[in-house]
C-alpha cells in the first residue's frame, strides 16, 4: 500500500470518509453450537458458577485475576449482582448449550465506540469449560458481534505479562502480539506488566475462516479430539 501525504508532506493513516462511531454491545444472547453466552444474571447463574468455580482442584486460576474466589456462595452472589448491573465491563456467562449450565464468564471492556475499538477480559472459565470446544466458540461468538454485528475496528487481549496460559491463549485464538507495557497497573499488591494482543477487522475474515473450519463438528474424532489445530486452520481453512 502506497503511503498517503498531507499537503506538508507528512505521511498520515488511510482516510476513513464513512466512519461512524458504532453502537455499544447489546444485552442479548450469543448462540453457538456447544454454548450460548449471555447476560450475566446474578439470580440465574450464582448457583451454577460458585458449583463450578468450587470443582476446581485448587484456586491457581485466580492468580491473575483482580479478585479472588469467594469463601461462600452469599458473597459470591454479591459480586455477580454488581458484575451484572456494570455497563463497562458488560459480564456475560458461557452456558452449556446442552445442559444450561454455567461454565465460566467472559466480559467486554474498555468499550470505545469512537474509536471502534473494544477489550476481552475478565476471562474466568470453570474447569469444564477449559480446552473445551466451547470455550473457543464462546470466544469467537464474541468476536463476531464486536466485528460483524457491531462494525468495530479493533479487538483487544490484555493480560498479566507472567500469564503464559493466557499468552498462548491469545495467539492460539488468532491475535497479534503488540508488546508489553511496564509497571502498568498494581494488582493485588503486586506490580503488573501487562501483554498487549489484538485483531483488527482486516484480518477478521482469516480468523472468522479458522474457527468456522475449527469448530466444524467434522474436525473431530469419535472421542472428541480434534483432527487440525485452530492455527493450522486459520492459515488455511481448506
Amino acid at each position: 500500500m502506497s503511503q498517503r501525504l498531507n499537503a506538508f508532506g507528512q505521511p498520515i493513516g488511510p482516510a476513513l470518509p464513512d466512519w461512524t462511531p458504532r453502537p455499544l454491545p447489546p444485552r442479548t444472547p450469543m448462540e453457538g453450537r456447544t454454548c450460548r453466552v449471555v447476560p450475566l444474571d446474578a439470580e440465574a447463574h450464582t448457583a451454577g458458577l460458585f458449583a463450578t468455580y468450587s470443582a476446581a482442584p485448587d484456586r491457581r486460576n485466580w492468580t491473575y485475576l483482580p479478585d479472588e474466589m469467594p469463601d461462600s456462595e452469599t458473597a459470591f452472589r454479591t459480586r455477580l449482582e454488581s458484575r451484572a448491573q456494570s455497563e463497562d465491563p458488560l459480564f456475560h456467562a458461557i452456558l452449556d448449550r446442552a445442559s444450561g449450565a454455567p461454565l465460566g464468564i467472559a466480559s467486554y471492556l474498555r468499550i470505545d465506540p469512537g474509536n471502534g475499538v473494544i477489550e476481552v477480559g475478565h476471562l474466568n472459565f470453570g474447569p469444564r469449560l477449559q480446552r473445551a470446544p466451547a470455550a473457543t466458540e464462546a470466544m469467537a461468538l464474541m468476536m463476531a458481534r464486536a466485528f460483524d454485528e457491531l462494525g468495530y475496528r479493533r479487538y483487544e487481549w490484555k493480560c498479566d505479562s507472567l500469564n503464559a496460559p493466557s499468552r498462548a491463549a491469545a495467539l492460539r485464538l488468532g491475535f497479534t502480539f503488540e508488546g508489553i507495557f511496564r509497571n502498568a497497573t498494581v494488582v493485588k499488591g503486586r506490580s503488573r506488566d501487562t501483554a498487549w494482543f489484538s485483531i483488527t477487522d482486516a484480518e477478521w475474515p482469516r480468523v472468522r475462516a479458522g474457527f468456522r473450519a475449527w469448530l466444524d463438528p467434522a474436525n473431530f474424532d469419535a472421542d472428541g479430539r480434534q483432527r487440525r489445530g485452530l492455527a493450522a486452520l486459520r492459515a488455511d481453512p481448506s
